[in-house]
């Protein structure tokens, strides 16, 4: 039974996806780390009695910041760390420490558009193939080796909301499964 650490940012509704398929396995989540203090991921967190903790950046050196969630995930014996919407760039030390055991998941088709604007980006251009790509985090900004993507050909019709709403189908579908493939094989 592996431990896993989720650092997230946001909504949680990735979060919310994960929490509710792995408790249909022997893993567990250990720990709910977000860095924005109203982030909606904490509430679910607490729905689902995952301990929460909530780490600031603001005012503060990230290496700081790093440190203290280096501190807790240790704490809370995490075996994997997966990013859920955490919006912030982890430096080479945090990733050296977790080397190849953190996961995040991108909502364009990297290579192509990486960044915060990944819906955008990729509804703006001209692909008629859109989708998400999961991947390993390394030093740069979502180009770490890709394990899996998933796609949708649009009609070209959608609007930007339409292609969030099946972006995020496809996050909710996919990240966990991945997840729990790589806690598997940690146990």
């Amino acid at each position: 039974m592996a431990k896993l650490g989720v650092l997230a940012s946001g909504r949680g509704t990735n979060f919310r996806a994960i929490a509710e398929r792995i408790k249909k396995t022997p893993h567990s989540i250990s720990c709910l780390i977000h860095d924005r203090k109203e982030a909606g991921a904490r509430v679910i967190a607490r729905e689902y009695s995952i301990p929460v903790y909530h780490v600031s950046y603001y005012g503060r050196d990230s290496v700081e910041a790093e440190k203290e969630i280096l501190k807790i995930l240790f704490s809370t014996n995490v075996d994997l760390i997966a990013l859920a919407g955490f919006m912030r760039i982890l430096s080479p030390h945090f990733i050296d420490t977790w080397k190849g055991q953190i996961l995040n998941v991108h909502p364009a088709l990297l290579p192509r558009h990486p960044g915060t604007q990944g819906i955008k980006d990729s509804y703006t251009s001209r692909d008629r193939e859109l989708g998400i790509t999961i991947h390993h985090v390394d030093y740069g900004v979502d180009t770490g080796p890709i394990i899996r993507q998933e796609s949708f050909i649009r009609r070209g019709t959608e609007s930007l909301e339409e292609i969030e709403e099946k972006i995020h189908r496809l996050e909710h579908l996919v990240y966990p499964d991945v997840i729990i493939e790589h806690l598997d094989k940690l146990t």
